[in-house]
Formats: C-alpha cells, structure tokens, sequence
C-alpha cells in the first residue's frame, strides 16, 4: 500500500498526529538539538486567501562537541560548555502559518536573513497554503544582528528585538590581530571601523591604548589588488574613540568602534588600521543554530519542557532560501554537511542560492560574514563549484561544495539564479570554470543554473521608457563612491516568479525546471574581460575605453595567503596575517556581448530581445571631474566599476541625435520605427521567453502591457512615431 504523503497533510489534525508519530518513531535519538522553544503571542497576518498568523520567537539548542557533524565549527572545541558538555546557543526565529494547520501544503520556506533582515513568506507563497520559517545564523553581535539584552529571558517579555539573531558562544580573553579600512571619509569628526557598512564586529584590547596598532594610508588601490601606499600615522597623532574629534572624544562603549585623527580624515585617502582586538564569536554555531531550528520545526513533536511544535506533522518538504549575503551562506550551509542534521536526516529537500556568487565567512575566528569580497575580505576561498574539481592555480586539492552531502546523501535539489553584477564584482565565473578558467565545469544532476543577461544585483525596476532617470546610484560596500551611469532596469522578478514555481513543482511533483542556460566557454559566450575579446563597442557615450583596463574593471578572485592556521580550502580555522599577502591573481571571465553592449547567453527577456539601451552588470564610479551632483566628493575609486551596481545608457530616439553624438548604436527610430514597432518587438521577445519556459503567463502579459502603456516613442507630439519629424 502506498501513502500519498501530500494528502495526509490537507487531512484533519488527528490524522496529521498520527503521521507524526509514524514519521518520528523511526528517528535515532539525539544528544544535541533545539531543547526549548519560546513562542510569542500569534498575531494575524492578512492579505491571501485563508487566515494566516505569525509567530515569534526563541530557540533553546545545544550542540556535541564530539559529533562528527559538528567538527568542522572552528573553535568549537574551545567553547564553554555546560553541565552536559554540551555548547549552547539562543537563536529567534519567526513562523508564518495557516492558523488551520491541516490546511497546510506540507512545504516550508527556510529562508535565510540577510544581515538580520526579518522574513515573511509572499502572499502568492501563502495563497499555496505555504509555511515560512526565517532564523537567525549571523552570530557577530553587531549592527542588524546584535542580540538583545533580555534575550535569555525565560519567559521574559516580548519584543526580543525584530530581526533574527542568535545568541553563540565567546571565547572570553582570546585576542588576536584584524584589520580595518576607513575609506572617502573627511573631516575632523570621528569615523568608523565598519565592513558593509555595519561594525566591524570586534573590540580592541585596550580602546584607550593604541599601542602596537599601526594606521597606514593607501592613496591608490587597483581592483587587482596593487597598493600604493601613502605612510603611517604615528599614534600619537590618532585615538579609538566612541565619538567626537581628536581633541574632544568619546569613549568607546558601543559598536562600530571609531577612529579620531588629530589633522582629520582625506578623502584622497584610504586609511587601513591593524590592531589587536578580543573575545571572537564561535560563528560556526549560528551555522549550526539554523540547522537545528530548521530540523526542528521539520521533525520534531514538542521540546523537552513538553511546547508543541507548532508546525509539528505537518511538514514534508523545506527549503533553504537566501538572496546575496544569504545566498552565499545557503551555499556555505551545503558545504559544511549541515544540510544532515545530528540524527542523520535531510533538513531541506531544495536550496535556492540567489545572486550568490561564494561562501560567506562564517566559519573562522575573527570572521566577519558582513564583507562583500572588497580588498583582502574573506569569501572565495576553497571550492565555489558544486562538484568536485581540481584547484590547480591555488594549489588545493580537488573539491566541490556538494562533497559531505553527497557522502551522506542529503544534498538537496538546488536552483541558482544570478545576473550581471554578479559577475564583474562578486566573481562569480570561478564557480563555472575554476581557478585555471580553460573548462566549463559540469552542472551535478541535481542543479539547475540561470542567468540573467546584463542585469544589476537583485535586479532592476522594470521600468519601461526612453527617458530613463538620471544618473543616480549609488555604489554598494564601505563607502565606494556614486555611479555615473544611469541606474539598470532590467527586472528579476519575472524570473525569479517563474523558478520559485519551478523550484516548488521539482520538489512535490518531480516536474523537472526549465534547461540551464548562463554563458559558457563552450559555446563562446564566455570570454576573457576585455573590450576586444567581449566586442563592446567603442563610442557608447558615458563609456571610456579605460573602464575595460584590468587595473579598473572586473573584481578578481585574489589567492591571499591567511597564515599557516587557516584552512585555505575549508575556509576554516584562524587567520594570522592581517591583512593577507596576494600570492596570485585568479583568471576571470565574462559574458561576451552584441553590437549594443549587451551580454549574451542567460536566459532569454524581454530587455535583451527588445532593448531601449545598454544593460550593464556594471557602472563606473564618478570622480571630481564628473562634478556634482553625481560626484559626492568621494574620490578613492573614481574611474574603477561601482562595486557590484549595474548601469544604463540609453539608446538616442532618432539617427540624426546618435550620428550627432557619434554613437555607435542603432536609434529607436532604426529599430522600431513606431510605437507599436516597440510593442510587436517586446510581444515577440516575451512570448519566447514565455514558450521557453523563463516566463509565468501573467509576467508575460504584464509586460506586454507595460510596453502598451509605455512612452516609448509615445511621447505628445510623436503620433506614434520614433521620429515624426517629416
């Protein structure tokens, strides 16, 4: 006899109860788990179909220093243990459920938080009748993820803060040497050691004694890494303060931790401070934390003070959701073997990684899961493949980030979708062709791979016009500087729409998601990153041939040498050389591109197929000579990609303003002619991508329909025409 699992979960509550003990009589039992939850009150949740609630709260767990599944957290070994010789952690949680569990359809998103950032599941999510679980991983205490002073409380009062934290063991009187960088900052005013833009999240040793710190200056850094350096201030001519100025500071009591400098800061300057800082967090464990809270909600009936599980039965399929930072951690969660929890079990059937392009450093001392792979910042070490592979070029043996979960197996049923961005700044081509770049590496069966062609990170607005705002944006990471590129519209969420369906059907019905599609060296769509090899065209107003320059274009993946207590291809382990020696320069690719400049390979858009410009997975940061008000006076990078932010030139309307111009690329008027030219031109290139399956039959139509509506040569006066001039 065989039981439709799907259905039992749409059955009444007796009979879901009924299938929990079923499920849970056959698990070994375990040492180390989630051992308490605390719920808050639900509180309702409008917007689908049926009632729907959310809840809050805290998990109680603790972890075997001497499980396998746990060796691999660095500085386990050294953390305080209780009186069970266990390690403990608190981490928060948040559920979003139908109030009628039995309504349930037995799938449950596990999304990750990005930099604390709080989740609840969408409404198309809920009208499916879906779960969702967000919980804390980010054990750093800092910023977004700092753990609230009544966190342990027991019952305590709520609120227990509003983003997703967890609580993970100190190493109370460790120190050792970090470094941290004050970029395009001026003034007499105290400035911040932060990475991202949150606090670095360690404190010196002494915060009023400087002694055996050392503050140099940097007055040019290339992309590939070659410093100038400028000098060292002597410390008696800087302070750690809280705030204030060199004269008058306050101390430090709070992150960030802050600099003050007797002459004030340059912004022509970049000012890096080696120090010794104190008391690191055990992060591996919040990796750990998300683990267990994750199995939990899956597996178990009740914690050991007898709280019902409130999703308990009700559970047949999970999975593991992050975007950027999170998604480099889903991608860091798989590597560690963490998607088997202590008993043995799958935690999550799927992983979606989005816009992830490596493993976020969340699992060695001094870490700082915060960094974005800035100059000597954490992140790309060890394999960023999914299957085995050689690492020639670093010297590493061969591995793949799917290797424990295949031993065990328990990988899940993976998805990844990324963009442009994610290839000039985030260095995402290492995971398709490895550190010798000469070979596609093979997709494992259970991957699938999309690309969005020339597209920003998380993509664009959508908006569709030929008179695009602007230049406007700003460039991410510690304080980079302002593009001068008009912002990228081209949109993630058609995509996104399409896999997350596709996702969902590959796990409850086995229905396979549409073909891969990203660039590869095969089909010579993937090529070295230069202006030639690419085939950009030269003249595209706004674009220097000198942004192409190595010196200035596409972020490299750098082979730092961390120290002789690293692991270099776990990224595990303690670093000791701060900052790190570059030993090599990783070969990097790009999409090549057509006569407009937009990138080739990826899945097929409308944007692509029905261009009203240059999409770029890229901009270029403004200097003085850009002058305001899209230069903002911070100068350090000027010249160089904005970080990881696209970029946008806009097509001329007639041939008489592009010849004018001296621009290479055809005018709407060539392309189109009129309007509705535009609109059979979009119709095509939606319904393609639509019978291809990249589209939703509503994302289809909807954008058929925005360029309907659009003014796209639609202007008053135009009669339709590109040029209604006779």
């Amino acid at each position: 006899m065989s039981l439709n699992v799907a259905e039992l979960f749409r059955k009444s509550t007796s009979v879901g109860l009924m299938l929990a003990a079923v499920l849970l009589a056959w698990v070994p039992p375990t040492q180390a788990r989630v051992t308490r939850i605390l719920l808050n009150p639900p509180t309702a949740l409008a917007g689908q179909d049926i009632p729907y609630e959310t809840i809050a709260g805290r998990a109680w767990g603790e972890l075997d220093p001497h499980d396998p599944q746990n060796h691999l957290i660095t500085d386990l070994s050294l953390a305080p243990r209780n009186a069970n010789g266990k390690v403990e952690y608190i981490a928060s949680f948040f559920v979003v459920k139908p109030v009628d569990m039995a309504q349930a359809s037995g799938m449950m998103w596990h999304d990750v938080p990005n930099r604390g950032g709080r989740i609840t599941i969408t409404a198309d999510l809920r009208n499916l009748r879906d779960v969702g679980l967000s919980s804390g991983w980010q054990g750093d205490n800092a910023g977004a993820t700092a753990v609230p002073a009544n966190a342990a409380d027991i019952p305590g009062t709520p609120p227990f803060g509003t983003n997703e934290w967890v609580k993970v063991p100190v190493l109370a009187g460790v120190t050792g040497q970090i470094f941290g960088r004050i970029i395009n900052r001026s003034g007499l005013g105290a400035q911040p050691l932060n990475v991202m833009g949150n606090p670095i999240p360690y404190f010196p040793v002494d915060p009023a004694d400087n002694h055996g710190a050392t503050l140099t200056t940097h007055t040019q850094e290339t992309i590939t890494g070659v410093v100038t350096e400028g000098g060292t201030i002597p410390n008696s001519d800087w302070k750690f303060c809280g705030g204030g100025t060199f004269a008058a500071p306050t101390p430090v009591t709070t992150l960030p931790v802050r600099l003050c400098l007797k002459d004030g800061f340059d912004p022509t300057k970049l000012y890096q401070l080696v120090y010794t800082v104190k008391d690191p967090s055990v992060l591996g464990v919040g990796t750990a934390a998300f683990r267990d809270v994750g199995s939990f909600f899956k597996y178990e009936a009740a914690d050991d003070f007898g709280t019902a599980n409130p999703l308990a039965a009700y559970i047949r399929w999970a999975i593991i959701r992050g975007s950027s930072q999170s998604g480099n951690f889903t991608r860091h969660f798989i590597h560690l073997g963490m998607n088997q929890d202590e008993a043995g079990r799958i935690v999550h059937e799927g992983a979606w990684p989005l816009i992830a392009g490596r493993r976020v450093a969340n699992n060695s001392r001094w870490g700082q899961p915060d960094g974005v792979l800035e100059l000597y910042q954490m992140g790309s070490e060890g394999p960023q493949w999914w299957r085995r592979f050689p690492d020639p070029v670093r010297g590493l043996p061969p591995r793949g980030i799917l290797d424990r979960c295949q031993s065990t197996r328990t990988c899940p049923k993976i998805v990844e979708t990324f963009g442009g961005a994610e290839v000039f700044a985030l260095k995402m081509t290492t995971s398709w062709v490895g550190t010798s770049a000469n070979v596609d590496i093979p997709l494992p069966h259970n991957v699938r791979r999309y690309y969005l062609p020339s597209s920003t990170h998380g993509g664009g607005n959508g908006a569709t016009t030929e008179n695009p705002a602007a230049p406007s944006v700003n460039c991410p990471g510690n304080n980079w500087g302002r593009g001068t590129l008009r912002a990228n519209p081209v949109p993630a969420t058609a995509l996104v729409n399409r896999l997350r369906v596709a996702l969902r059907d590959w796990l409850m019905n086995g229905t396979p998601p549409p073909p891969s599609r990203w660039p590869t060296l095969r089909e010579k769509t993937l090529v070295d990153p230069t202006m030639h090899a690419m085939g950009f065209p030269s003249g595209v107003p706004g674009i220097p041939d000198s942004i192409f320059l190595p010196e200035n274009f596409v972020f490299p993946v750098l082979d730092y040498d961390w120290g002789p207590e690293y692991d270099h291809s776990e990224a595990s382990g303690v670093p000791t050389n701060a900052p790190p020696p570059i030993k090599s320069v990783i070969t990097m690719k790009v999409p090549r591109v057509d006569a407009d400049g937009n990138e080739l390979g990826g899945v097929p858009t409308v944007q692509r197929d029905a261009p009203l410009g240059t999409y770029l997975g890229w901009n270029i940061t403004a200097g003085p000579s850009d002058g305001a008000p899209i230069y903002d006076g911070r100068p350090f990078h000027a010249g160089q990609v904005c970080n990881y932010v696209g970029g946008m030139v806009p097509f001329f309307k007639t041939k008489a303003q592009r010849l004018a111009a001296g621009d290479p690329r055809l005018s709407l008027e060539e392309r189109y002619v009129t309007h509705a030219g535009y609109v059979a031109a979009v119709t095509a290139a939606a319904s393609n991508a639509f019978n291809h399956g990249y589209l939703l039959a509503a994302d289809r139509d909807a954008l058929i329909a925005q360029a309907v509506a659009s003014d796209v040569c639609n202007q008053p006066g135009d009669g339709g025409m590109c040029n209604p001039a006779p």
